[in-house]
């Protein structure tokens, strides 16, 4: 049986109605970097610029060109660190979001 939605309008609608959400995706999508899981990261941010701001709105931000921004954030994209913060920082100046880091430092040494 077909959908009913694509995936991307469903997450598109999502986005935009939920704020929480939002703030969700962002923060699996660090998450997803902060775990080596590049793919997953860069899938959640091309979600959420689709779904927010847009490609030709980040791309004013950062003086850059869209084509540039959707190659980066592409599977097959390898963004460098200060161009990938730099879409990062504007996501989260776009969307009101602080980020608070916090961890709990394990060796997996037992004690």
């Amino acid at each position: 049986m077909p959908l009913s939605r694509s995936y991307k309008e469903t997450i598109k609608a999502r986005v935009e109605r939920d704020p929480s959400f939002r703030a969700a995706l962002f923060d699996e999508a660090i998450s997803a970097f902060l775990e080596g899981d590049t793919a997953v990261g860069k899938a959640l941010l091309r979600d959420l610029v689709n779904s927010t701001i847009g490609f030709e709105g980040l791309a004013e931000e950062l003086n850059k060109s869209s084509k540039s921004l959707h190659r980066m954030l592409a599977p097959s994209g390898n963004p460098r660190m200060e161009n990938l913060f730099q879409v990062i920082s504007v996501i989260k100046k776009n969307e009101g979001i602080s980020v608070k880091l916090s961890s709990s430092y394990s060796t997996g040494e037992e004690r």
